[in-house]
């Protein structure tokens, strides 16, 4: 997918800066795809971030796969250095089928705020549908635009998913999961037509039910 535009505007730490205690920027990958995962990332930085890591953190849908990957590594480097904390959740095909995908977006949130090593003040969430989380939340429409950390949680979530769709691609090579990560082009269309859902597909989601349909 084409990275979009970049704005005038970057994300910034104004909105980390007006609370108190530790703040974690929560993004989700995969909403859309017909297949996989829908993946949740939760970041706190102890500070603001150092100007070379800011600089690589925006938005993960504005940043093609090299400025992602590269965004990625370093936030990993700076955890291990401690300065920043990371959390990774997910919720499965099986259950966004059984949950809806809101609900299980939310589940993954969960999960990465779960794995955090400490609770947050509050959490920053992108999106206007508050989580039931294990500390406030407060919802910032855009959010991967505007805040630092939800940026950072949008790079971890979206790099993540895409490598654990690779993974997959490899057990399902005729669904070409590693170009498309499960997102509904028009290939991965005609492999569900020809060959049918695999177990990772979304009941639930219209091309996947219509595929069961044709194949019973």
């Amino acid at each position: 997918m084409a990275a979009k535009p970049r704005p005038t505007t970057r994300p910034d730490f104004a909105l980390e800066s007006a609370h108190s205690g530790p703040v974690a920027g929560v993004d989700e990958a995969g909403r859309g795809p017909l297949a996989g995962p829908v993946l949740a990332a939760a970041v706190i930085f102890s500070e603001p971030p150092s100007g070379s890591l800011a600089a690589l953190l925006d938005d993960s849908k504005r940043l093609d796969a090299t400025r992602r990957e590269a965004a990625h590594d370093a936030l990993l480097s700076a955890q291990a250095e401690g300065a920043v904390l990371i959390g990774v959740g997910a919720a499965s095909a099986a259950e966004i089928g059984a949950l809806n995908i809101l609900r299980a977006t939310h589940l993954a949130m969960l999960r990465a705020v779960s794995r955090l090593p400490l609770v947050p003040a509050i959490a920053l969430v992108d999106g206007n549908a508050p989580p039931r989380l294990s500390c406030p939340v407060r919802c910032v429409v855009g959010g991967d635009g505007l805040s630092l950390s939800i940026a950072a949680a949008s790079i971890m979530a979206k790099v993540v998913r895409d490598r654990a769709m690779a993974r997959l691609g490899a057990r399902w090579p005729d669904y070409g999961f590693a170009r498309h990560a499960g997102y509904p082009t028009p290939a991965h269309r005609a492999a569900l037509a020809r060959f049918g859902p695999t177990p990772h597909h979304r009941r639930g989601f219209s091309p996947v039910d219509q595929a069961v349909l044709a194949l019973s």
